[in-house]
């Protein structure tokens, strides 16, 4: 392959810009906040702000961040929504309705897919918080972004709108998955075992399969039931555990 042809391909290959999050008119501190808090989430940390009612930086929104302060700290604050995106290529307005203005409409999950595979900044557009993006607004974005939701109860908070756009670019950004650091690994077959025998033999013991004829058909359904969860070392002795107990109670 060619010098040339390699950076061509290297270009096509290069990882696209996570998109801008830009909040239009926002009406409450508080509501900046917890949008903050849902773009962190996802891994999104840029947001801009567009003529915010109560003005700019807004006390009530820092405790809503919940440890997303820094995105507050550097957003950015515009006079126009024009002035906000102008340096991206691929603006989505979303809302409900269209509006009146002729766009192409897609899902997030769609528009995560063309901003990943897009060279250029990108912009998720939302509304205040009471009315939404005005006519002038949508009609400013190159495609409207909307979900399907109940017609009869449409009504998003700004952070659950924010947050389904983000997750829906997380899941094609391959972000690093929360380690789960308690899970054990599972007992091998000969442990299952030997628990099935020492519970089999109590519960014959103790009169419980009866009527005889129906001994092995009970006994498979306990095997099966045993068997389902994927049980652990920790799992297998504990539940020994209790049944031994059973078997030869403490004295007190």
């Amino acid at each position: 392959m060619g010098e040339g042809a390699a950076e061509k391909n290297g270009m096509m290959n290069t990882p696209s810009l996570p998109p801008v999050i830009v909040l239009v008119r926002p009406q409450l501190g508080e509501n900046i906040g917890k949008a903050a808090r849902a773009m962190l989430n996802f891994g999104l940390t840029e947001m801009r702000l567009v003529s915010p009612r109560d003005g700019w930086p807004n006390p009530d929104a820092g405790p809503s961040a919940a440890g997303a302060d820094f995105i507050l700290d550097q957003a950015q604050v515009h006079e126009t929504l024009a002035d906000a995106v102008a340096d991206c290529a691929h603006v989505y307005a979303t809302t409900v309705r269209k509006r009146g203005v002729t766009k192409p409409v897609v899902t997030p999950e769609a528009a995560a897919r063309e901003i990943h595979a897009a060279q250029g900044r990108s912009a998720f557009v939302f509304g205040p918080e009471r009315s939404g993006l005005e006519t002038d607004d949508v009609a400013l974005a190159r495609k409207i972004l909307t979900v399907p939701i109940n017609p009869e109860f449409g009504s998003l908070n700004l952070a659950q709108a924010v947050i389904l756009c983000a997750y829906e670019w997380s899941k094609q950004a391959s972000l690093e998955q929360p380690t789960v650091t308690d899970m054990l690994e599972p007992a091998p077959q000969v442990e299952l075992e030997g628990m099935i025998d020492q519970l089999d033999t109590m519960l014959e013991s103790a009169g419980y399969f009866f009527p005889a004829d129906r001994a092995q058909a009970t006994k498979r359904t306990l095997r099966n039931l045993l068997t389902k969860p994927g049980w652990n070392h920790l799992e297998v002795r504990t539940f020994r555990g209790v049944l031994s107990t059973l078997a030869k109670p403490r004295s007190r």
